[in-house]
């Protein structure tokens, strides 16, 4: 076992030989969008960016779905079932079956193996004082998908956040591979603060952030303002205020979306510096909406300034 559980990182990895390892991860969650075809989709992409994460390639894939097939029938099964399938075709993943139970409540996701050269592991406990922190999609679909079951904003104003949950960070990771990263993480349920704190313990160093400059979606920070989040954002932020140093002029509202538990989100990336200009432009011209947010420093825990 090359990586396990020691650094709570995005998947596990066995080696095989001396030039080959498999890469392992399983994700499923509940819907957080209405249409069928598109939870299939970003739940596929949410479960293929572990590996992303990890520098490897993605080769298989199984379905996992739970679901009341009396209630709502097979139509909507398939129709989810139909979007992961697309997005693996997409990204050149074999779909190899899968297992379906009776659930009162639809859940869906995939089990996916990949593969990587043992030498070309990024994991994300390598992180080194001065390296620079690159993320890769912007935040607050959480707190979206909140609002969407609120009925406060409607399918077409998650339009730019399903677009982003349903895009592969395969060129993001390709990107990262050829500009050097020493350290990489997705950012999930934990939300910013919570995955950045993951490779912060595992790097034995400290991340510091500028919230001025971290990528945000259109409407979150109305949501937030008229008290919309959803509850695993809200216990994110209380977890993550115990190892945060926030700067004062940080605002409660900023604090919840750093804190906001993402579906299918960015990569997290460290890097040098001298390289980090090079990572952005390579992102940018792929259509990667990236930003530099932040920097490694020696020490302990996060800090956000603005």
């Amino acid at each position: 076992m090359l990586v396990g559980f020691s650094t709570s990182d995005d998947a596990g990895i066995y080696k095989l030989s001396d030039d080959l390892a498999l890469v392992q991860t399983v994700d499923f969650f509940t819907p957080i969008v209405d249409d069928p075809f598109d939870f299939g989709r970003i739940a596929a992409a949410n479960a293929l960016s572990d590996i992303y994460a990890m520098g490897a390639k993605p080769l298989t894939a199984l379905n996992i779905a739970g679901f009341p097939i009396e209630e709502h029938g097979p139509e909507i099964l398939t129709q989810i079932l139909e979007g992961g399938a697309a997005i693996l075709r997409e990204a050149g993943v074999a779909l190899l079956g899968g297992h379906t139970v009776k659930d009162d409540e639809p859940k869906y996701g995939l089990a996916v193996t990949g593969t990587v050269h043992p030498k070309k592991i990024v994991t994300n406990a390598k992180a080194r004082p001065g390296d620079a922190l690159v993320l890769t999609k912007p935040l607050g679909t959480g707190i979206l998908a909140a609002a969407l079951k609120k009925s406060s904003i409607d399918e077409s104003q998650m339009k730019t956040a399903i677009a982003s949950m349903t895009t592969l960070n395969a060129a993001a990771s390709l990107a990262m591979l050829e500009a050097g990263a020493h350290a990489a993480t997705d950012v999930t349920g934990f939300g910013l603060l919570g995955h950045a704190r993951e490779m912060a313990r595992a790097s034995k160093v400290r991340l510091r952030f500028h919230a001025s400059a971290i990528p945000v979606f259109a409407l979150v920070r109305e949501m937030v303002s008229i008290g919309i989040a959803p509850g695993g954002t809200r216990t994110n932020a209380l977890e993550h205020a115990a190892f945060t140093e926030f700067a004062p002029e940080i605002d409660g509202d900023t604090r919840l979306i750093l804190s906001d538990a993402q579906t299918s989100g960015g990569l997290l990336i460290a890097l040098a510096p001298r390289n980090a200009e090079r990572l952005l432009r390579a992102l940018h011209a792929t259509g990667v909406d990236a930003a530099r947010i932040g920097e490694v420093e020696p020490g302990e825990g996060l800090a956000v300034e603005i």
